[in-house]
């Protein structure tokens, strides 16, 4: 852990950080732990700019440990305006011990940044100075030396280290041997000119792919907690996704239950991959994670997505067995109805028919026999 270290009166411990750890006053060449009720937004801003470090973000009872004996007797009273913790006013305080959980736990924003590379953790190496951002010179940095800016960003361990020419020339020197004596960022950075500067790559520098299944997938319900639960015989599809920061690269779709484990991998497309599975088995049934993979800056980096759990049900959704339930005598009774107005329809065509057939015989016979009646007539009376 690396204690960030003011010489004069205050340091923070326990913490990776430059500028957060457990709070502790130095008094008669002595130190002593803060209790959080001694301890305030306005107390923690001066410390904050005491160390060199920007404004608190964030002041918590035991963020990084209990309290150590012995413990500060006084409850500070700063206007937020004092350049150092001890010159702040003061109360008496009868407390002798911090209940557990309530020694004074601060972090302040960083004071070190990486700008210009693909996310913030990686590019130009700059340190807040006198209010003021400005580039770290380009030296001979060993790779523990620069992990220490990647630990306290939380971007993990350094992986490269190098120079760049810049335009800049007022730049901050940093003596990377000052960390190993414990002390603060300030008394390690002294003003500087030169046109090279620190270029610094951590190895989380990915941001985390996201791991979906589309919501309007057949046989998949709404997704709980822990994860989905999907129609045994259904088809699934997960998808891996990153945000641009790197073209190509591949998605690895991991998976593992109590029986087995395996991998499906595919090349990222547009940033993204998906992986079908046309009939869910229960086999199919464990834990899915997305893997992106890149190699850039001559060394290849990873990421991992959330974990997905996946329950694969034995028997149909639910849901699509009620609508189906409801649906289908609907549809029967439909036809039904359809069916019996058709047949009723065609009987009454049918008995419509020989009517009419026999009404135009009964006109052609009377037509074909007056003739015939007429003309015997006329034969009889000759």
């Amino acid at each position: 852990m690396l204690n960030l270290t003011c010489l004069d009166s205050v340091r923070l411990l326990n913490s990776s950080s430059l500028c957060s750890g457990g709070l502790q006053v130095k008094s008669n060449q002595r130190w002593s732990s803060v209790c959080e009720a001694d301890f305030d937004l306005q107390d923690a801003e001066v410390v904050c700019r005491e160390l060199g470090c920007g404004p608190p973000s964030l002041l918590r009872g035991a963020l990084y440990g209990e309290a150590e004996a012995p413990v500060w007797s006084r409850e500070f009273q700063c206007g937020g305006h004092e350049s150092a913790l001890l010159d702040c006013r003061s109360s008496g305080s009868a407390r002798s011990s911090c209940s557990p959980g309530k020694a004074a736990g601060l972090t302040c924003s960083e004071p070190v940044r990486l700008v210009g590379g693909a996310s913030r953790c990686a590019g130009t190496l700059e340190v807040k100075h006198l209010g003021e951002w400005r580039p770290v010179i380009g030296s001979d940095w060993p790779l523990k030396a620069a992990g220490v800016f990647c630990e306290h960003l939380d971007c993990g361990s350094a992986v490269s280290v190098g120079k760049k020419k810049s335009t800049y020339r007022f730049v901050l020197k940093i003596n990377p041997d000052c960390f190993k004596l414990r002390s603060s960022l300030r008394e390690c950075v002294e003003p500087s000119y030169s046109s090279s500067v620190l270029s610094v790559t951590c190895s989380d520098l990915l941001a985390q792919p996201s791991i979906i299944v589309p919501a309007s997938m057949d046989g998949v319900s709404e997704a709980q907690q822990q994860g989905l639960r999907v129609s045994r015989g259904s088809s699934l599809t997960i998808s891996c996704s990153i945000q641009p920061q790197f073209p190509g690269g591949s998605f690895q779709l991991t998976f593992t239950s109590s029986n087995t484990a395996y991998n499906y991998t595919q090349p990222a497309v547009n940033h993204s991959a998906h992986f079908l599975f046309p009939v869910t088995e229960p086999a199919h049934q464990g834990n899915y994670s997305c893997f992106y993979r890149v190699y850039v800056f001559s060394h290849n980096f990873s990421s991992e997505s959330r974990q997905l759990s996946v329950t694969v049900s034995g028997h149909p959704d639910p849901t699509g067995f009620i609508i189906r339930a409801l649906v289908l005598p609907l549809i029967l009774l439909l036809e039904n109805v359809v069916l019996y107005f058709y047949c009723k329809a065609s009987r009454g065509q049918k008995l419509g028919r020989p009517e009419n057939n026999k009404l135009v015989n009964f006109g052609v016979g009377a037509a074909e026999e007056g003739p015939a009646k007429e003309e015997g007539a006329h034969l009889i009376s000759r």
